[in-house]
């Protein structure tokens, strides 16, 4: 499903997206320096493995998709201040089409057997974003705010769009592996038309 893991760089572009299941942690906060945030993914990773492994054993295998993230606050001006301890986030991880309800429950059961500390962190949501504005950003997470104004203040204003849903990170890079200068991210923004 290529248009839900590549965007555009230097332009934003709208693309209507389907319905789709994410095995998916809520928390809040300063995700640089919260022992919630890192348990968070480290518990959606066991469980994206697990369920890759019970569907390679079913005969079906796939590369695990990219850690993405939903980010609001009450006042979305936080993220362009960049005052982080004021977030609050859903790191998720999506679930392929044909990962049916058994290997998702089957993957659940993996991570409570293998990070007990885990148990009852990772549910599985459906998010239904519909039409959204992105783009791909190739940079520091840090260096998000110029292209996040623009978004807000010139992209939707001008397009006639307001929000209509939290706004959405996708993160092909490791950000363990990939200096911060090279990281690639495409920012999401579910809209819809005013009045």
């Amino acid at each position: 499903m290529p248009h839900l893991f590549s965007a555009p760089r230097g332009r934003f572009e709208a693309v209507r997206l389907p319905p789709s299941r994410y095995l998916a942690v809520d928390g809040a906060g300063n995700p640089n320096d919260s022992p919630e945030y890192r348990l968070a993914v480290e518990a959606l990773y066991t469980a994206a493995y697990a369920l890759k492994f019970i569907s390679k054993a079913g005969g079906t295998d796939y590369t695990v998709p990219p850690l993405e993230g939903l980010w609001w606050a009450q006042d979305p001006d936080v993220f362009l201040r960049r005052e982080k301890h004021l977030w609050s986030w859903r790191m998720m991880i999506f679930i392929p089409p044909f990962a049916g309800s058994v290997a998702v429950e089957e993957a659940m059961a993996t991570l409570v057997r293998k990070k007990p500390a885990a148990s009852g962190m990772v549910r599985t949501v459906t998010l239904e974003e519909d039409l959204v504005l992105q783009t791909l950003h190739v940079g520091s997470y840090d260096d998000e705010t110029p292209v996040l104004r623009q978004l807000h203040e010139e992209i939707m204003p001008a397009g006639g769009w307001t929000f209509n849903g939290h706004h959405h990170e996708v993160y092909l890079s490791d950000p363990r592996r990939t200096v911060p200068g090279r990281l690639k991210t495409i920012l999401r923004q579910p809209v819809r038309q005013k009045g």
